[in-house]
This record gives structure tokens, sequence and C-alpha cells, in this order.
């Protein structure tokens, strides 16, 4: 099957019901993507297909065809993902770090959609995102950031 993965095509060998996690980090070694639950409850494994915010656990690579990929890798080429990364750095965001790529992709996503977002907005659209360490005030704020650079990003 081919994917469209951060821009590239890419030629994969699975079975049709493999969750794209596990097709980007054992046979592409992409391994930002996280795996948390395998339920698609914590968000760690976020990633954006088409430009939403998808859980990769849950997702078969069958699903796939013809649709655009973005992995926390390829989100620094846009400029959410380097506003968001940028933020998330300036803010001390992360403790341990595991679920962050995962918060960066639904975030992501979220300003997508709403580029000035307010703490509903954000809190809606981050719910299904689970911090161990709760540095959601931290997570709110970075977006808030983020959400002021875009635009004037260079």
């Amino acid at each position: 099957m081919e994917l469209s993965i951060n821009g590239n095509s890419i030629e994969v060998s699975a079975s049709e019901d493999t969750p794209l996690l596990w097709v980007l980090r054992d046979h592409l070694e992409l391994t930002g993507t996280k795996f948390g639950c395998g339920m698609a409850l914590c968000g760690a494994c976020t990633v954006h297909v088409n430009g939403e915010a998808v859980r990769s656990c849950v997702t078969p690579i069958s699903s796939l065809a013809d649709k655009k990929i973005t992995t926390i890798e390829g989100i620094s080429g846009t400029e959410r993902g380097k506003a968001l990364q940028e933020a998330w750095v300036a803010l001390n965001v992360p403790q341990c770090g595991y679920c962050q790529a995962g918060q960066i992709m639904s975030a992501a996503a979220l300003l997508t959609s709403k580029p000035q977002p307010d703490d509903g907005d954000i809190d809606a659209a981050m719910s299904g995102n689970i911090c161990r360490c709760g540095t959601y005030v931290r997570i709110r704020e970075a977006i808030k950031r983020a959400a002021g650079k875009i635009g004037r990003h260079t």
C-alpha cells in the first residue's frame, strides 16, 4: 500500500488492518508518535489525516489511501507546528514529555480550525489528550502564545 506521510509517498508492506501507529513506528521508524493506551483514549498517538487530528492506534492503514498523513516529525514544516513547538519550549511545557507529540498535533489541528481559540475552545479540543504530569495550564498558555505568533512567524 502507498501512503502519503509528511509530504512523501511511501510504499508500505503491512496487513491492511495494521494500525497506522505501528506502521509509523515499526515499519518507518518514525517514533515521535507514541503508544499510550491502544484504545484512542489518551491522545499520545495523535497524527493528522488530511489536517484532522486522529488517533493512529486505532486507524487501520486500509482507511488511508489517497489521504495526507502528518506526524510530529513533519509538523515543524508548517507555520502552526513551528509556532507551537517554539511556544512549548519557551514555556517549559513538557515534564516527562511522553504525551507532548500528541498534544502538539491536537493543538495544531485546533489552530487550523480556530486560529484564535479561547479557553473553552482549547479545553474542548484538548480534552482527549491526557498528560500524566498535569501540565494543562502550560499547554493552554503555549497554544495561546502560538496562536498569537501565527501569521507573524518568520
